[in-house]
């Protein structure tokens, strides 16, 4: 089986967060423990039994990561359908259900620049419902779509994910 094309949700994400909220990273690095499904039930509140992070909700909600991640693995998902892999994945999530593997990161597809521009939208829509400003809210779209242009053109990831699916210890 050949590797999907394009980039993890979780390494745009880092790289995001390391450019406009680099204090997050731990954050980040610590989500990475977790499968892409688990990290975006977790972020968005859905199955918590008290807190999904070890830090209230208020806390959260300021925060950059999940505004990139909900928003960039949304948009992977919606685009990644439209390039009819669907039944692919179906197949493949079905399969490693029965053998218990870890699922695959969400891959971020190559992008049209319409579909660019709706990530950017979608960006900006969720910072503002979280309270971040107008300004930080375009700062941190404008991040997400400069990496996932720069993603396109094959600029290599800067810190790979290690083969257990998080990043590597101690690189930074």
């Amino acid at each position: 089986m050949t590797a999907p094309v394009g980039r993890s949700v979780r390494d745009v994400v880092r790289e995001v967060v390391g450019d406009v909220a680099s204090d997050e990273l731990p954050l980040v690095d610590g989500l990475f423990q977790f499968d892409d499904g688990t990290v975006v039930r977790r972020l968005r509140g859905r199955g918590r039994r008290r807190e999904p992070l070890g830090f209230g909700w208020g806390e959260i909600a300021i925060l950059v990561t999940p505004v990139v991640w909900l928003t960039v693995d949304q948009a992977a998902r919606r685009f990644s359908d439209v390039i009819a892999e669907g039944v692919v994945q179906r197949i493949m999530a079905g399969l490693r259900g029965v053998l218990r593997r870890r699922p695959a990161p969400v891959v971020v597809p190559p992008l049209t620049r319409e579909q660019l521009g709706q990530v950017r939208e979608q960006v900006l829509q969720a910072a503002t419902e979280r309270g971040l400003s107008e300004r930080r809210a375009k700062e941190i779209a404008d991040a997400v779509v400069a990496r996932l242009v720069l993603a396109e053109a094959g600029d290599p990831p800067q810190q790979p994910d290690n083969p257990a699916g998080g990043s590597t210890p101690g690189q930074d």
